[in-house]
């Protein structure tokens, strides 16, 4: 497992770690683009980078840092905190940092400007660092524009999370009690 298999390891489960079990994402490292399929299931992710296999266990001891084990071997990376979606993340792999920008072409297509939701799919996230108190909904629950769809506490205040749009919960991409970074998707409403 080279270097750069490792750090497009590292930056998709720092940037995506719970919230989609899968996904394809493109990774751009210096001028060259890689295509990445990953399906995750628990601890374990398989991924195919380019074409190449490979199946990881993938676990984060401290925050930003993983450890990527396969074939026996373990790999230790270092995400630096979360960038802007579209910015590159440095990944840092015995002693070299890379940089790598993810992007998931989901979010190309559908996404519109704050507010603009249309008939695209619309992503709930948490304007600051948080804990998850109550999830109100499930997945497939039908919801109209303004139903709650989960609580966060932050600064010891908790705050209501609610739709942006008429339709149904795709997915919920955290777990009660679990902590949540600025930014961070929470659900998704398509």
């Amino acid at each position: 497992m080279n270097e750069r298999a490792i750090s497009t390891h590292a930056a998709s489960q720092s940037r995506f770690r719970l919230y989609y079990p899968d996904m394809k994402l493109q990774a751009e490292i210096g001028d060259k683009h890689h295509q990445i399929e990953l399906t995750r299931d628990g601890a374990k992710v398989s991924a195919i980078i380019d074409g190449k296999a490979y199946d990881v266990e993938i676990s984060e001891p401290e925050p930003n840092i993983y450890l990527i084990k396969n074939d026996g071997k373990v790999f230790e990376a270092y995400v630096a905190p979360t960038s802007p979606a579209g910015q590159p993340t440095t990944v840092t792999v015995r002693g070299r940092e890379i940089e790598v920008r993810l992007i998931d072409p989901k979010r190309l297509r559908g996404f519109g400007e704050a507010g603009e939701h249309g008939d695209g799919l619309a992503e709930i996230k948490t304007a600051m660092p948080g804990k998850v108190v109550r999830i109100l909904v499930e997945a497939g629950e039908t919801i109209k524009k303004g139903d709650g769809v989960l609580v966060v506490e932050a600064m010891k205040m908790q705050n209501e999370l609610k739709s942006p749009k008429d339709g149904t919960v795709a997915n919920i991409l955290v777990i009660e009690g679990a902590t949540v970074i600025a930014g961070q998707p929470l659900a998704v409403i398509e």
